[in-house]
């Protein structure tokens, strides 16, 4: 197995000779939170549906699956004719009336009765279970390649989209952390000045200033949160090299990543910090809706 991440959505088709029928197996995913297939096969081949789930559920964990089946029909097989006697008999009745009541020609024939096809019934010796399963394996191995290699190729594009807006945030993360300590400052200045013009020529007193400053700064400290930004970021980076099922450890991952935006938010007190935690949520949302397709 590739070590790659896949996409729940894909397609797969084979069509041509499998066991000497030609047979069509085809097989498209779309997302879904738990993994359900559905098949459409031939008329009395129901039994097959066990070794497509087997067959599936080998690769796929999540993602709404259909599949469907067509195996030509097997001509050598022995058939049998049998003839409702009873409901010919009906036939001819009607017909003679018929041809009493109108005084019409009399015209009843084999070939007449033969139109009436619920007189008979065709009954075909049953299919090889056996070989209708070797015929699904065969075909379906080669459409389920098919189907795979497009999950993979699409999860290598999320893999890197993710990756990208993970990059962006890392970088605003930074501008964040840069800017929070002139914050401080610029608030101990502001501080100074309104004081400065309240108090005229009465001093101020620096520890009170100092302390305002503290207090201010330990309000607004975000370096908490960017560390944990940062960790999370790290872990989804770690989980997309790998080839098993990530989807739903994304999605708590990105939930995470949300929270520490949000406490963020809710600290900053300069404008130009709270766009950038409006930037860092947009980027975040974009993940979410990516990690969506992965499976």
């Amino acid at each position: 197995m590739s070590n790659v991440i896949r996409s729940m959505t894909g397609y797969g088709r084979f069509e041509g000779l499998a066991g000497g029928r030609q047979t069509i197996f085809e097989i498209k995913a779309v997302n879904h939170r738990y993994l359900e297939l559905q098949c459409r096969l031939p008329k009395g081949c129901g039994f097959l549906e066990e070794t497509i789930k087997e067959m599936v559920s080998r690769v796929v964990s999540r993602g709404k699956v259909d599949i469907y089946v067509s195996i030509e029909a097997n001509d050598s097989l022995a058939a049998s004719v049998t003839i409702n006697h009873s409901l010919a008999a009906g036939y001819v009745q009607a017909l003679r009336e018929l041809r009493d009541t109108y005084d019409l020609k009399d015209d009843i024939s084999v070939s007449l009765l033969a139109h009436y096809g619920d007189i008979f019934t065709v009954a075909k010796a049953p299919e090889s279970e056996e070989e209708l399963t070797a015929i699904v394996r065969e075909a379906g191995e080669k459409a389920i390649a098919d189907f795979m290699a497009m999950r993979e190729k699409e999860g290598e594009k999320l893999a890197a989209d993710v990756l990208s807006h993970g990059q962006k945030i890392l970088a605003l993360t930074a501008e964040i952390e840069k800017r929070s300590p002139v914050t401080v400052e610029e608030y101990r200045q502001k501080l100074y000045d309104r004081l400065s013009e309240v108090l005229q020529d009465t001093s101020i007193d620096p520890q009170r200033m100092l302390t305002e400053a503290a207090i201010f700064a330990d309000k607004t400290a975000v370096n908490e949160e960017t560390v944990r930004l940062r960790s999370h970021y790290a872990q989804m980076e770690e989980l997309l090299k790998k080839s098993e099922p990530i989807g739903r450890k994304l999605d708590f991952i990105v939930q995470e990543m949300n929270r520490e935006a949000n406490t963020t938010g809710s600290k900053v007190c300069d404008a130009e910090l709270a766009h950038k935690v409006v930037e860092i949520k947009a980027e975040i949302e974009k993940i979410r809706e990516q990690i969506q397709n992965i499976e």
